[in-house]
């Protein structure tokens, strides 16, 4: 990587940010496209973040931003406009400036989630999903399964105000769906589990929910971004459950990414054959 003077800077901004593999996935694309551009990661504490933001874009060869957690939702009072799932979802995960200086935010998350799930032939519509953990990604998958047509769609957190003004948005943007509030993680009962909480990011953090209470034939998605199998993804195999972990969902919207912020030949590249970065992002 060479960078000089003219080098275009986006960042991506979390707390933890030791985790994230975006930088290493892109940085990699700029190179092999002749893009002189890169992606650093900051770690910022949520106090924080707004006045980091805001700071950041206004220099002038900082194009825009990556968000992470805790910081998907936090940034939205900064932005000009916002994509509709990003209002519906009430978070972000991209940020760009404009040429005329706005901000405009999107969320790509849930669309990169859904295209995971196709990837790996996984049924959705009139499916039983839950999802714990309604962070920036909980909400924007809650989101985007809602507009894939699940029939029920259970959310938990242990943030249970979070959890019932959330699945009062999704019940008024999309009626058909069956929104509820759940009391517990218990597994039974789903086609589809997701975990888009933070555990599993330490080591000894307790298991989402129960792998043994997941009923036969259901699909668990992990979306902790690791380069290794979490541990939620270790007992799913111990008991062959099917579990995927949440790599691709980042590989597929790695396109979505690119183009935002004004790459379109490079999206398009990605799009037509991503094989060299699903190895790359392949858990070892």
């Amino acid at each position: 990587m060479h960078i000089n003077g003219q080098t275009r800077v986006f960042m991506i901004l979390g707390d933890p940010v030791a985790q994230v593999l975006a930088p290493g996935l892109f940085n990699h694309l700029f190179a092999e496209h002749a893009v002189n551009a890169v992606l650093v990661p900051a770690q910022v504490a949520p106090r924080d973040v707004m006045a980091f933001a805001r700071q950041a874009l206004r220099a002038g060869n900082i194009d825009g931003l990556w968000l992470t957690i805790p910081h998907k939702t936090a940034i939205l009072p900064l932005l000009d406009r916002v994509d509709r799932l990003g209002r519906v979802a009430e978070a972000v995960n991209a940020v760009r400036r404009n040429a005329d200086g706005t901000l405009e935010g999107a969320l790509f998350d849930g669309i990169g989630f859904i295209k995971s799930l196709d990837h790996f032939g996984v049924a959705m519509q009139r499916a039983d999903a839950l999802v714990v953990g309604v962070g920036g990604a909980g909400v924007a998958i809650a989101a985007s399964l809602a507009e894939r047509g699940v029939a029920r769609l259970a959310l938990f957190d242990l943030d249970g105000s979070r959890c019932e003004a959330i699945g009062a948005r999704l019940r008024a943007a999309w009626p058909g769906v069956d929104v509820v509030v759940a009391e517990s993680s218990a597994a039974a009962g789903f086609d589809l589990l997701v975990n888009a909480s933070p555990l599993g990011l330490q080591a000894g953090d307790p298991l989402p929910f129960d792998p043994k209470q997941v009923t036969a034939g259901a699909t668990v998605v992990d979306i902790l971004m690791k380069d290794q199998p979490t541990a939620l993804l270790r007992a799913c195999a111990a008991r062959g459950v099917k579990a995927f972990p949440g790599h691709e969902m980042m590989l597929q919207q790695a396109p979505d990414y690119l183009a935002f912020f004004g790459l379109h030949d490079v999206a398009r590249a990605v799009a037509e054959d991503s094989s060299a970065l699903r190895r790359m992002l392949t858990p070892r």
